[in-house]
């Protein structure tokens, strides 16, 4: 079974551009800790053009949290921003480019406007 997080950054490198970061350039790199064991997602913007890869690069931006809080973020139950001013997640470099990224996670099911979902597959 694949989990959210693995989804949710399959889905932007297979979708390749994304019209909401059309002025957005620049690299994040996910560090999500759990334990001793650290998985990397690193993602390049181009001004909206999309390339993930599952590795530990250099990035301008490193977003460290949980995988759990990870995956409530990409499945639209958590807030970013609420999340960092909690402390519940942590950036290191430009904190603009996290909120950039942070557009195209997905919002509450209940919410209004446009938003991306992520749907839960069975196994």
């Amino acid at each position: 079974m694949v989990d959210m997080t693995t989804r949710f950054f399959e889905d932007l490198d297979r979708r390749g551009f994304e019209p909401l970061l059309v002025k957005t350039s620049g690299t994040l790199r996910f560090d999500l800790h759990e334990g001793a064991q650290t998985t990397h997602w690193l993602l390049e913007i181009d001004r909206g053009n999309l390339r993930v890869r599952q590795e530990d690069g250099e990035a301008d931006t490193v977003v460290g949290t949980e995988p759990r809080l990870f995956a409530e973020l990409v499945g639209g139950e958590e807030n970013a921003v609420a999340a960092l001013l909690r402390g519940d997640m942590t950036v290191v470099g430009d904190l603009r480019l996290v909120l950039q990224v942070e557009r195209v996670f997905p919002g509450p099911p209940n919410s209004r406007g446009p938003h991306h979902t992520f749907q839960r597959r069975a196994a």
